[in-house]
């Protein structure tokens, strides 16, 4: 089948949807970004910019926004979702009509559904009946639509869909590399945003380096736990998915879910956070989808507990450390 240009179609018209529909769009390729906001759609069309989640950057004219369904899919040979994970399933039902037989899908959200407690591509794969590559790692949208150094990881199932995906993607400021473990990458996506909420509630409190060093090294053996559990590689937690996605989201002010955790940290209401924050926070709503997971999965996850308990029962900041610290010693690895 012949497609325009390699024609592309970016489901998602957040910050990171325009990045990357902005990345490849600066490769030659045809893009059609698809936003649920008309005004982002309009701004897009009219100026060449995305003002409500990526202001400041001037965008390819090769990029064209929309928020018709099958406009946005219809032609595409690859249809990558930006979605939040929670909207997945609706928008991703809403395109299936329009979505070619032979096209190659790609998921860059970090989550996990709550009440299914599904993956992001196991969400888009299921309805689209088709295996989902997965796209993730440490990159902040706007430091990607800069061109500064970046690398991800792409992880598929099948590798020729891998290396085809893995040119489709990489320029000389976007390395990617491959990988096969989907689960273990869409895992350590997704949990690096609960332990982000907690650093940033450390960095609020004032509590320090060392808490923040500790912090993020039991967070890590938390994120493995459950995702080895899920069926995950341990070695994949130690990558740029895992690792390095952690270490960018839990120390920096640019990350929406640090910043949640900050606020919280200085006595703000979640409430108020969250009403007065245009771009979502996945943290908030995969910490209650993580908690729950871990109880089916009866794995120890205290500190994605504590965050579960200050999001959504009230918890105090100062309290949820004070129970983190004083929970019963024990060896730091199993066995010992």
């Amino acid at each position: 089948m012949d497609y325009p240009n390699g024609y592309i179609s970016v489901i998602g018209g957040g910050s990171w949807g325009t990045a990357i529909a902005a990345h490849l769009a600066e490769k030659g390729y045809d893009v059609t970004l698809w936003a649920y906001e008309s005004e982002v759609v309009g701004c897009i069309n009219s100026v060449g910019k995305n003002d409500l989640y990526l202001p400041d950057i001037i965008l390819p004219h090769n990029v064209h926004a929309t928020n018709d369904y099958k406009e946005a899919v219809e032609s595409a040979r690859y249809v990558i979702s930006v979605v939040p994970t929670q909207h997945i399933r609706p928008v991703i039902t809403a395109i299936k009509p329009y979505v070619k037989a032979d096209a190659i899908v790609v998921s860059a959200s970090k989550g996990i559904e709550n009440n299914t407690y599904c993956l992001p591509s196991k969400i888009i794969g299921d309805i689209l009946c088709r295996p989902v590559a997965v796209l993730s790692g440490p990159s902040f949208a706007k430091e990607v639509a800069l061109k500064l150094p970046t690398a991800v990881t792409l992880a598929a199932t099948d590798k020729r869909s891998a290396l085809i995906l893995q040119e489709l993607f990489t320029t000389d400021f976007f390395r990617v590399y491959t990988h096969d473990d989907v689960v273990g990458v869409e895992v350590g996506g997704a949990i690096k945003n609960v332990i982000a909420i907690a650093s940033g509630i450390c960095e609020g409190l004032g509590l320090g380096n060392n808490a923040r060093a500790a912090l993020l090294t039991r967070g890590l053996s938390e994120i493995t736990r459950l995702g080895v559990a899920m069926g995950a590689r341990e070695n994949t937690f130690s990558g740029l998915s895992g690792l390095g996605d952690l270490m960018l989201t839990c120390t920096a002010m640019m990350s929406r879910n640090f910043t949640v955790g900050y606020k919280l940290g200085r006595g703000e209401r979640l409430q108020d956070i969250m009403a007065n924050t245009k771009s979502i926070a996945e943290g908030v709503s995969t910490t209650k989808a993580a908690y729950e997971l871990s109880m089916r999965l009866s794995i120890e996850m205290p500190i994605t507990e504590q965050i579960y308990l200050t999001l959504y029962k009230n918890k105090p900041p100062f309290e949820a450390v004070k129970d983190l610290m004083t929970r019963s010693l024990k060896a730091e690895f199993d066995g010992y």
